[in-house]
């Protein structure tokens, strides 16, 4: 491939580490965000554009060959992604004719864009059900703006729930001495934010990426599984099996990520890692 010159919209908590790690790997990258520079903690490599990514001009954008659309909307509403995801694919995929030097428009979705919750599993090849949360629907509009500005130059990441060092939210239940009952037989799927990390990273700079990657580990669990194996973790009594939810819900992931890719290929091995980080 040739000189390959990358932009990055949005520096959040996935979206700035990606930056920083394309540009420590040598590349030329620009982060993009409405605030000033000074709030990012980018490195001194990187190139900084201070812009709202729904005003772009093609001016702007045409030296350009690969960009990721990393977002999170203001508010957490249908209106909010509408706003965010689904106006700036609309508004890129407007400005496609105008920037012969992209190759590349890789837009980190979320695996939500499925509405299947029957236990069922789930691969790159399924088409997704309409989603039942409307925001999940916009962000499935917005996949399709920009497969339809980009044809093959849209890459889709779909990721899983996204867990961390400081995304905590399982353990902190785990460590409630009176639980809510659970579910017994409801799926759910994770993947760990540095393998996220790492995986857009390789999304943006492989030489011939697929169309959509489903962004999760190879273990599908039970969020009761899960929750009665953290609990013993930390000591803490587990979670009883909700009666009245007998249905078996949600959805198992089949990941089409390299294995190669993943520091964390299933929950167990990263939530010992977090474990033993607050150790």
């Amino acid at each position: 491939m040739g000189k390959q010159n990358l932009l990055i919209i949005g520096q959040g908590d996935i979206g700035l580490p990606v930056t920083n790690k394309l540009a420590q790997d040598g590349l030329n990258v620009t982060g993009l965000a409405r605030g000033e520079r000074y709030n990012y903690e980018l490195d001194d490599t990187v190139q900084f554009m201070q812009e709202d990514a729904l005003s772009l001009t093609s001016q702007q954008l045409q030296d350009f060959t690969h960009i990721a659309i990393i977002v999170t909307p203001d508010e957490y509403s249908a209106s909010g992604y509408h706003d965010s995801y689904l106006a700036i694919c609309q508004h890129l995929a407007t400005l496609e004719p105008q920037l012969p030097n992209l190759s590349r428009v890789v837009f980190i979705s979320s695996t939500g864009v499925y509405g299947q919750n029957d236990g069922e599993w789930i691969d790159v090849d399924t088409k997704p059900l309409t989603p039942e949360r409307e925001a999940s629907r916009v962000i499935l509009q917005a996949e399709q703006a920009l497969q339809q500005g980009f044809g093959h130059k849209a890459i889709i990441i779909r990721p899983s729930g996204i867990y961390g060092r400081a995304r905590l939210m399982r353990l902190r239940k785990a460590k409630e001495k009176h639980k809510e009952p659970v579910a017994e037989a409801h799926w759910s799927n994770r993947i760990m934010d540095r393998d996220l990390i790492n995986i857009i990273a390789k999304v943006m700079t492989i030489e011939v990426p697929q169309p959509i990657y489903l962004a999760t580990d190879y273990a599908p669990v039970t969020t009761l599984e899960l929750g009665v194996w953290l609990s013993q973790q930390v000591g803490e009594t587990s979670p009883m099996i909700d009666d009245e939810k007998t249905a078996v819900t949600g959805k198992r992931l089949h990941s089409n990520i390299p294995l190669a890719w993943l520091d964390y290929p299933d929950w167990q091995v990263g939530y010992r890692d977090i474990l033993r980080h607050q150790a």
